[in-house]
């Protein structure tokens, strides 16, 4: 678990924290030091293994909070709401550094926040909760594209959708007369991503799946969702 407001022991050394739930669980000195070196290298401590808490940056705290958490090597990682008291270029910084080791650790990530483009920027799949039930689960463009119900609507109504969806929920039905010659673009690009390829194109572009054309998007469609009409 990573927890929000770091949780670090003031007394330890950064490696002795990170390595605080191995101790806990019996693991000897020499092989919890060694994992826990391993982790601060990977989270990008090299070097502060011998520091305090109170000598490192927010961002650097949270930090040793995620190399903690990847020590035990778990399956599930936990994250509450941890950067909400960080400003907010380490906020990023840290958003990165998740999406990161979320790539090169391969683990399963539950994210809690209160804040939806960090959702929508770290989520792979979405659940939005009222009163504590379930309300919607879903991609980030599934909740924006097509809402549950007027809580949802209103809860993404600010989103930029150019941002979030992509070609598959904003191009047309292909048309006899449309030209079969236009440029290809597969229906998971996101429609920012496209904008550019689009509009310069002189024909319309196809939308593909699997090599075959599923729909067309032209200057219309794209306009529509920068406008933030309906395309």
């Amino acid at each position: 678990m990573v927890f929000q407001h770091f949780g670090l022991l003031p007394h330890r050394r950064v490696v002795d924290n990170v390595a605080y739930g191995l101790e806990i669980c019996g693991v000897g000195r020499a092989e919890r030091t060694k994992r826990a070196g391993e982790v601060i290298e990977l989270v990008g401590l090299s070097g502060y293994e011998r520091s305090y808490p109170h000598e490192l940056s927010g961002g650097m705290q949270q930090r040793v909070g995620l190399a903690r958490a990847l020590a035990g090597d778990p399956d599930v990682l936990l994250f509450d709401e941890p950067f909400s008291a960080l400003d907010p270029l380490i906020r990023r910084d840290m958003q990165n550094e998740v999406i990161r080791l979320h790539k090169e650790v391969g683990k399963t990530m539950v994210f809690i926040t209160h804040d939806l483009s960090e959702a929508l920027k770290l989520g792979d799949r979405i659940l939005i909760m009222r009163d504590g039930a379930m309300v919607q689960i879903g991609g980030g463009d599934e909740l924006v594209g097509a809402p549950a119900d007027d809580y949802v609507r209103d809860f993404v109504r600010d989103v930029s959708r150019a941002h979030v969806l992509t070609l598959r929920w904003i191009m047309r039905p292909v048309r006899p007369d449309d030209p079969t010659d236009g440029p290809e673009l597969g229906q998971d690009v996101i429609v920012r991503e496209a904008t550019r390829a689009v509009l310069a194109a002189e024909k319309p572009v196809r939308v593909v799946e699997n090599g075959e054309v599923v729909g067309i998007v032209g200057d219309e469609e794209i306009l529509g969702i920068i406008a933030d009409t309906d395309a």
